[in-house]
């Protein structure tokens, strides 16, 4: 079981420039079924990708691939001839948005955003053009989503990934690679790995993630990876403390940050005494979530929420 995505997926590529062909040929090569991608001044063209099978990701493969990737001119032409259900975008900062909002014009089930550095106004825009729609949007600025075996949608390294029972969902995208490679080092492996972002303005949050993986039955945990600034980790702990039936192991990010300094993400800063490391850290504990005192603990914490 998973969530979000699968082996049957079928994603489109919004953005076919030199970031978005790098990734869909890993994608590739890991197994996914990547379908037709979106870029009006290519439109009409094929671009071929070939090499050597990632042996991390779907099993059964043969040792190579050779895979034609028809290029179209909207959203709903690529939908219409491949069947696609999933986007991923790669598009550049100053046109991602209006790539997310044709996607959910179109009426695709999932939007992942990897582009970073979206303009907040913009996003503010996307989130509210979403909302009167069923599109769910995942991101911006994240690495994506993959389930280990199946489908890898994003830009992280498939080979630390192996399907499992614990779920992950995270703000950052670095110490999502790292719980995962904990997690894998253990044998306790992952169902799904979801990156949700770090700017202050995304689609979905932690609330969305923990849910899913509470209702799916092969998850038996959960990691949950948050930092400093604003107040997701607040209402994830009260809605875990409400409603999860599954242990939870935890980080936060910044505990040594100054108020009022930005560190990395657009969402991480501290102002007005609002989203500091403390206030999280002790409202999860409130909630019955194991935390983690380093990254490097992210493994043992998990383990230790289990029981």
């Amino acid at each position: 079981m998973s969530i979000l995505i699968n082996a049957d997926t079928k994603v489109l590529i919004q953005g076919m420039g030199r970031t978005g062909s790098f990734h869909t040929d890993k994608a590739i090569a890991y197994g996914t079924r990547m379908v037709g991608a979106v870029h009006p001044s290519k439109a009409g063209t094929v671009q071929k990708f070939t090499g050597e099978t990632d042996h991390s990701g779907v099993q059964g493969r043969p040792d190579g691939y050779d895979v034609d990737v028809p290029i179209f001119r909207s959203v709903v032409e690529a939908m219409s001839e491949t069947g696609a259900t999933v986007s991923v975008v790669y598009v550049p900062p100053p046109f991602a948005a209006d790539a997310i909002m044709e996607a959910a014009e179109a009426g695709i089930d999932l939007v992942v955003c990897i582009t970073e550095g979206i303009p907040v106004a913009d996003m503010v825009r996307a989130k509210r053009y979403l909302q009167d729609r069923e599109t769910r949007l995942v991101g911006p600025n994240c690495p994506g989503v993959i389930t280990p075996g199946e489908c890898k949608i994003g830009i992280m390294p498939g080979y630390i990934h192996q399907p499992g029972r614990i779920g992950v969902v995270s703000r950052s995208g670095t110490l999502t690679y790292e719980a995962v490679y904990q997690l894998t080092t253990i044998g306790l492996g992952q169902t799904t790995a979801v990156g949700i972002g770090g700017d202050p303005v995304n689609g979905t949050n932690f609330v969305d993630v923990l849910a899913l993986f509470n209702e799916d039955p092969a998850t038996e945990g959960v990691i949950m990876i948050g930092e400093i600034g604003g107040t997701a980790e607040e209402e994830a702990a009260a809605w875990i403390s409400a409603n999860m039936t599954k242990p939870v192991a935890g980080f936060i990010a910044g505990t040594t940050a100054p108020p009022g300094k930005r560190m990395g993400h657009a969402g991480a800063i501290i102002s007005g005494g609002m989203g500091t490391a403390d206030a999280k850290i002790s409202a999860l504990e409130d909630a019955g979530v194991t935390i983690a005192p380093t990254p490097s603990d992210l493994g043992a914490a998990m383990v230790e929420a289990m029981g």
